[in-house]
């Protein structure tokens, strides 16, 4: 019965949940009189007027009935679920399976009342929610991928490229359990490559059962040998391996994932074994000079694999790919955006923190100003930054940093200059490690005498992405390239109950994005990636103040003449080096023996790979010119053309 909807909706379990008289239309979808999202039992997805959304494991209820006085968050203390009643209309298998579903979610709602959260769909007083089981549960976009991980350094960088389609995703360990799997009501599933040889008995494996979900599947790399071995085909070692950009043949056009691909076309690979052969109902799709399977397909059972790697941008028609996938054969609507995950990532801090406070490390980049935004709008007040200052920041930035966060946001801020001790530590220290660690554990130092200073603050947060996670080796499968001091676990000797890191698992354009979605200003979205260490790590060898000097003074000038020339949008990121060389030149018809200065500038959407700025050589040599005629101890410059891999993008 429809008595209206409240003006407010609470979180948590509710008292009175009214279920209206539901019909069940012959293609599946669920009607009752007031919704206006539908989806279908066999997996669609569409709006209507009168839509009520049904699916295996949450319930979209059209009414709640609050307390008095109740408000976000409160549990309820009773729930009593009223159907009116539910009548047939066409194919007695849908209305049999629909309540089979609706039964058990009746039962355990029933039962653990306080298991299950209200999400909101939109405007809390007009919008349905979901429940959802487990304390522990995501707000999901109701399409769903599931990204299985093999330990692949690319495996969130496939999560951002379905996103960039605008599909949310989760990334799982390949080991997750299939009822685990099957509860996110996933509409498509990627396996994502991975280091492992698929010969070796302790290789890496998935459940089996996820060939039987009925959903579409898509095996990248070892995902696909694995596709193969587990469906009855074979998988080996290459003939000869590929690495890199490798040029492909299209073979079949009318399997889906394809569709609209030139016929030939360049793709990155990364393999030393690949699919040998074929499991039965499979067909190669396209094939390279060494790899006369680089995809496959079995169009019935819509699994599909790639020997290359799509969801690296040097694969020229890779986005293409994914989007037949996600779009095409998965059906998805293509719908989801950062503003969505800023609801999310809000939602988690708040469930994190709870009625405590928080201490951020403030940098003053791009990282750690979106985190601070995301901590704010979660938990006003309740947030303080400490910004250390270790004597490695750019011209003037100090300065900016404190005015920014002073004006932009009304919270607590601190400065420490801890300079001195930073430079007394790193004397005479030349291996980048060492100088990475030695910062790191002074910052941790000072952060936590500010901390003291300060008194009980319940958690600790900061800026890390996930760039700084697989360079650090902490995900499974990924080398250490470098250490990143914002990664590795939160300090014991702190006293912080936890470490909160809301950009995680975003990359750097991710979080520029986002940023725009919180309403930051535009100088500090796009500001210059800066890393922690700072200037620290653009000394090779031994750190002095004068050395910093140098780099400082022509990192300035470098900036400056990238943004006059107006490139300092389509160059991703531009600084200079000091390299430890000394050379001979001549000035002003007298010998000189100073440093030389390199250039570093590249262009990157992911910062996971990187192509070199093509920087008109005119510029260049204008800014060489003013270097060497400004900076003190420089009697050359030279220009990094080098790209990521095999090079990182910093020189340390």
């Amino acid at each position: 019965m429809w008595t209206g909807w409240p003006n407010r909706v609470a979180y948590g379990a509710a008292q009175t949940i009214h279920l209206p008289v539901c019909f069940v239309l012959p293609l599946g979808i669920v009607r009752s009189p007031r919704e206006t999202y539908a989806r279908d039992l066999s997996g669609g997805y569409a709006t209507g007027p009168e839509a009520l959304f049904v699916a295996p494991g949450s319930f979209m209820c059209p009414y709640i009935k609050n307390g008095t006085g109740s408000a976000p968050g409160e549990r309820k203390t009773s729930l009593r679920i009223e159907l009116a009643g539910i009548a047939a209309i066409g194919d007695p298998s849908v209305f049999l399976s629909f309540f089979r579903r609706t039964l058990a979610v009746t039962r355990r709602l029933w039962h653990n009342t306080d298991e299950y959260f209200y999400i909101p769909g939109g405007d809390r007083s007009e919008n349905p929610g979901v429940f959802r089981k487990g304390k522990e549960a995501l707000m999901q976009n109701p399409q769903c991928v599931v990204i299985l991980d093999f330990g692949a350094q690319y495996t969130q960088l496939i999560a951002r490229r379905v996103r960039e389609c605008g599909v949310f995703s989760v990334v799982l360990p390949c080991a997750t359990a299939l009822d685990d799997i099957r509860a996110y009501e996933p509409r498509g599933l990627i396996l994502s490559g991975g280091p492992s040889c698929i010969l070796d008995a302790d290789a890496p494996r998935c459940d089996a059962g996820i060939y039987e979900l009925g959903v579409p599947i898509l095996g990248i790399c070892y995902g696909m040998q694995l596709t193969s071995v587990l469906l009855g085909g074979d998988a080996g070692a290459c003939s000869l391996r590929e690495y890199g950009r490798v040029q492909m043949t299209v073979d079949k056009r009318d399997s889906g994932l394809l569709e609209g691909l030139d016929e030939q076309s360049y793709c990155w690979m990364s393999h030393t074994y690949q699919v040998l052969r074929l499991p039965e109902g499979f067909e190669a799709i396209a094939h390279t000079d060494s790899c006369p399977i680089a995809a496959m397909a079995n169009v019935e059972r819509q699994i599909y694999g790639v020997q290359f790697h799509p969801e690296v941008t040097h694969t020229e028609q890779g986005r293409l790919i994914l989007e037949n996938f996600l779009l095409k054969i998965c059906r998805l609507k293509g719908d989801w955006n950062m503003e969505a995950y800023a609801e999310i990532a809000v939602r988690d801090i708040r469930k994190q923190v709870g009625d405590g406070t928080v201490l951020l490390g403030l940098s003053g980049g791009v990282d750690s100003a979106v985190a601070a935004a995301l901590l704010y709008r979660a938990i006003g007040n309740r947030l303080t930054c400490v910004y250390v200052d270790h004597g490695f920041m750019r011209a003037g930035e100090t300065d900016q940093v404190v005015d920014v966060f002073t004006k932009t946001f009304p919270v607590e801020l601190v400065h420490a200059d801890a300079s001195e001790q930073f430079f007394a530590d790193l004397k005479g220290v030349t291996e980048p490690e060492q100088k990475r660690k030695i910062i790191g554990r002074d910052f941790v130092d000072v952060f936590k005498k500010e901390a003291q200073k300060l008194g009980k603050r319940d958690h600790f947060a900061q800026g890390t992405i996930y760039p700084d996670v697989i360079e650090s080796g902490n995900v499974k499968g990924s080398a250490v390239i470098k250490s990143h001091h914002n990664v590795g676990g939160l300090p014991k000797e702190l006293g912080f109950e936890s470490l909160v890191e809301p950009l995680r698992m975003l990359f750097k354009d991710e979080v520029r994005k986002l940023g725009v979605a919180l309403g930051l200003p535009e100088s500090l979205v796009r500001r210059q990636p800066f890393p922690g260490p700072g200037l620290a790590i653009r000394v090779i060898g031994e750190l002095t103040p004068d050395k910093v000097r140098i780099v400082r003074e022509s990192d300035l000038i470098l900036r400056e003449e990238i943004a006059n020339a107006g490139l300092d949008r389509s160059i991703s990121q531009y600084f200079t080096v000091l390299t430890g060389a000394r050379s001979v030149g001549v000035m002003g018809d007298e010998r000189t023996y100073a440093y030389a200065v390199a250039i570093r500038a590249v262009t990157t959407d992911d910062f996971m790979t990187a192509d070199v700025a093509q920087i008109p050589y005119p510029l260049l040599n204008h800014i060489a010119g003013r270097i060497v005629g400004e900076v003190k101890g420089v009697n050359r410059v030279l220009y990094d053309i080098t790209t990521k891999p095999p090079a990182s993008i910093e020189w340390e």
